[in-house]
């Protein structure tokens, strides 16, 4: 849900700068799950099926979406701090 004006087009430099450092924490945190579940899955003494099944899911669309997401909130993160600094170097605040 969004709390913006309708009718205007821009940013606040330092709202968009702190959207940036959320979604690059939100990386790591997306790293952090990956991580996670690799080095439990690894330490795992489990055969059979359901591993079989587990590991499927995992490498075939969980670990992907997750590697997807981790990329995507990286490159917003980026962006929106370097938008930040573009919005603070035109308006001469930098």
């Amino acid at each position: 849900m969004s709390n913006h004006p309708t009718g205007i087009i821009g940013a606040d430099p330092d709202q968009l700068s702190n959207l940036g450092h959320t979604l690059l924490r939100q990386r790591d945190v997306v790293d952090g799950v990956l991580a996670t579940v690799v080095a439990a899955l690894d330490g795992t003494t489990w055969t059979g099926p359901a591993r079989r099944s587990f590991e499927s899911d995992w490498i075939g669309g969980f670990r992907t979406a997750l590697q997807r997401l981790a990329e995507a909130l990286a490159v917003s993160g980026h962006d929106c701090q370097v938008r930040a600094d573009e919005l603070r170097r035109i308006m001469g605040v930098i």
